[in-house]
Parts: structure tokens; sequence; C-alpha cells
């Protein structure tokens, strides 16, 4: 192989890795579970959510 081809060939195995460290940089700020387990505050039940919602729209016809 020539120099060139060498060179281009170095650039890309460089590049490739580059990538690769990039993405695992910007996908370490995500939270991963395990397959099958579900997170504890997803298996509590929502109750809070309905008073939430209760509490946005007496806020919304207040400022109305």
């Amino acid at each position: 192989m020539s120099n060139l081809e060498v060179g281009i060939l170095i650039l890309l195995v460089v590049g490739i890795i580059a990538s690769n460290l990039a993405v695992l940089k910007y996908s370490a700020k995500f939270k991963m579970t395990q397959f099958g387990k579900k997170d504890p505050k997803e298996l509590q039940p929502k109750k809070d959510a309905a008073k939430s919602d209760e509490q946005k729209s007496s806020k919304a016809d207040d400022q109305s």
C-alpha cells in the first residue's frame, strides 16, 4: 500500500475512535435501567399527578 492509503486508513481509525468516545461521553448523562426491572418510582400509584392537575387547572382559572 502506498503512504497515502496508510495515512487515510490511520485517519479513518482515529476518527472512529474519537466518535465512539464522543458518543460514550454524551450517553453517560443518561440514567440507564436494566431490562425487565421497573424503577420503584414507576411502581407507585400516581395519586399525586391527579392532585397536581387539579391545582394547575385551579391556578389557570384564577388567572383568567
